[in-house]
């Protein structure tokens, strides 16, 4: 019958019997957990949700983490055949209070003493009858009214069986493939958050060949989960590897990502194209001076050089090129824990030439492409299909094509349900039938698929000229001097580009060149650090066409983040925020632009 629900996946991992499902980080170290306490896990809890008269249907959320008991609460809310909502971390009291109270969730999971204290603050406007605790911190909370109905899920977990439970394995077994399994809220990089819904067959299908190529679990892997798990790509993943008996180290704090790398040297390395990018700036700034910066230069040579066998798996066998690797390559290697023999990205383009510096240093990146309301993956690299610049082809069970206007539309049994609540946003989102996945793309006579920007993000000059602004700003963010740039220019006269400094590397620039400022809002209106960002769009514009290039620049003083509401959870631009939190500085820019009769 092969995968059909994801609590397949569940009945998979107990029947594996392995000692090393999950690894977790404590004080002595990082302590495995094995597949029957995995299970009994998830029983304790199912139980304690079924206590609670948690039914079919019912929406149980997630607020926490990357850790263990984050996946325990979803198999076991899956299990019982409720809906699990996924609740970013990062998220204020009020957002949290808004997704409760659209979905309608009856029990929240939360992680810590901080995530128990921002439900408490809104509980009562929420429809919330129950709240989990993974941390032991009831004691901590000063109201002990207000946690009445809080309950510590550590003793529950403890209170499933040793063995197999046949009742529940057929309960669980009774969850259909049309049954919903959750709602995931879109980051919304514009406008209200829609709950996207997903059956068991949605994800349980996509998950069942997404990965198939990679052939993985047939060694002992291991993989860090830092994602967010509340992103439909890290839980997507996160199945796919304990289905394939690949073990997952949690991570719950970007902070501690590399020293998790270091100690767990996983075989897999997955992460989102912002993860990659900061890892190159690091090797760029590392190699800025004499002699670093000749040998670091002479080595991306021999490796581009070798690009192709690369790209096509081999490890080339020259001199240079070992010892290259061996002055260079090995040691960013050592940086993502040295083992790793397959890296993905997803979440968001990696861009192309991202990717040819990391295929110049040994590292093929399978870059995959999907949407949350796709479950998520429409389409992949895989190392027996690799293409450069492309999102790899469209999975077997996946249709794809490419609408009049350029638009990627896709169909398939991965494809979502519909909006939560939204029926006319659910209708509006089909064609005959087909997704519109709101990208530009399209598709080469071998099959791979290219995205080439978001459709509504394309810029209309007042002149009628569009301007894709993502391939301008991949190539902008490779420059170590760039942290996040946002082109401008909608229904203006011409483009521009807003940039927020790497300010580490801005900062070290500033000092050898003896350039004291009070303050970054002096910084970067410092005449040689201006002079410095015109130079690099200068020479961005030399391969831009005529009306792509940007005439002005404006360098602002503060980086991005998504507790500003300039980046989304899954670290993507938030343009609208961005616009809108600039519109002054912006709106200056051009009109000092007209005085002085450009444009």
């Amino acid at each position: 019958m092969g995968l059909q629900t994801l609590n397949d996946i569940l009945l998979a991992v107990s029947a594996s019997g392995r000692e090393r499902v999950m690894l977790q980080r404590q004080a002595a170290g990082w302590v495995p957990i094995s597949a029957p306490t995995v299970y009994r896990s998830v029983v304790g809890v199912a139980r304690a949700l079924e206590s609670w008269g948690v039914q079919k249907g019912d929406r149980v959320a997630i607020l926490s983490e990357n850790r263990p008991e984050w996946t325990i609460t979803d198999f076991a809310a899956l299990a019982l055949g409720a809906v699990t909502v996924p609740v970013y971390s990062t998220q204020t009291a009020e957002q949290t209070a808004f997704l409760l109270n659209d979905c309608g969730a009856r029990v929240i999971a939360v992680s810590s003493k901080k995530q128990l204290e921002k439900v408490l603050s809104v509980r009562a406007r929420t429809p919330l009858e129950r709240i989990l605790v993974m941390d032991d911190v009831m004691h901590d909370v000063t109201d002990d009214a207000e946690t009445d109905d809080a309950v510590r899920m550590r003793p529950l977990m403890t209170q499933g069986p040793a063995a197999p439970d046949s009742d529940f394995d057929a309960r669980s077994q009774s969850v259909s493939p049309d049954d919903l399994a959750t709602i995931i809220y879109t980051s919304g990089t514009t406008g209200t958050p829609k709950g996207v819904m997903l059956t068991h067959g949605n994800m349980a299908s996509n998950i069942a060949c997404s990965m198939e190529p990679f052939g993985f679990g047939n060694k002992h892997e291991v993989s860090v989960s830092f994602l967010p798990l509340s992103h439909v790509t890290a839980r997507h993943v996160d199945f796919a590897l304990l289905y394939r008996g690949v073990t997952l180290a949690y991570c719950p704090d970007l902070a501690q990502l590399a020293q998790a790398l270091t100690e767990v040297q996983p075989a897999i390395f997955i992460g989102v194209p912002r993860v990659y990018e900061k890892i190159r700036q690091q090797v760029i700034a590392k190699t800025a001076h004499l002699p670093a910066s000749a040998i670091y230069r002479w080595a991306l040579g021999v490796g581009r050089a070798h690009r192709a066998e690369i790209l096509a798996g081999a490890r080339p066998t020259s001199q240079s090129w070992k010892l290259a690797n061996r002055l260079v390559f090995s040691r960013v290697r050592a940086g993502m824990g040295g083992k790793a023999e397959e890296f993905i990205s997803g979440g968001a383009p990696l861009g192309r030439e991202l990717a040819e510096w990391y295929a110049d240093i040994g590292i093929p990146i399978h870059e995959g492409y999907g949407l949350t309301e796709t479950s998520p993956v429409i389409a992949v690299n895989t190392p027996v299909a690799h293409k450069l610049g492309t999102v790899g082809k469209p999975l077997a069970n996946v249709e794809v094509k490419i609408a009049e206007d350029g638009e990627v539309l896709a169909r398939g049994p991965s494809i979502f349900k519909g909006y939560w609540n939204r029926p006319e946003e659910t209708q509006a989102a089909f064609e005959d039938g087909w997704f519109k996945t709101g990208d530009i793309g399209d598709i080469d006579s071998d099959g791979f698929l290219s995205i080439t920007d978001r459709k509504k993000d394309l810029i209309k000059t007042s002149g009628g000229k569009f301007i894709a602004p993502q391939p301008i700003e991949n190539s902008l963010k490779l420059n170590a001097f760039v942290g996040t740039s946002v082109v401008l220019g909608d229904r203006r006269k011409f483009p521009a580009v807003l940039i927020s400094p790497n300010f580490a590397v801005l900062e070290d620039w500033a000092r050898a060149n003896q350039i004291e400022c009070a303050s970054r809002e002096a910084l970067v209106a410092h005449e040689r650090v201006r002079a410095l960002y015109d130079g690099i769009v200068k020479e961005l514009n030399e391969n831009l066409a005529r009306f792509e290039q940007l005439k002005r620049v404006l360098v602002v003083s503060e980086e991005f983040s998504v507790a500003d509401g300039t980046l989304t959870h899954t670290m993507k631009v938030r343009r609208r925020g961005i616009e809108e939190r600039y519109r002054t500085q912006i709106d200056e820019m051009y009109a000092q632009a007209e005085t002085a009769g450009r444009g």
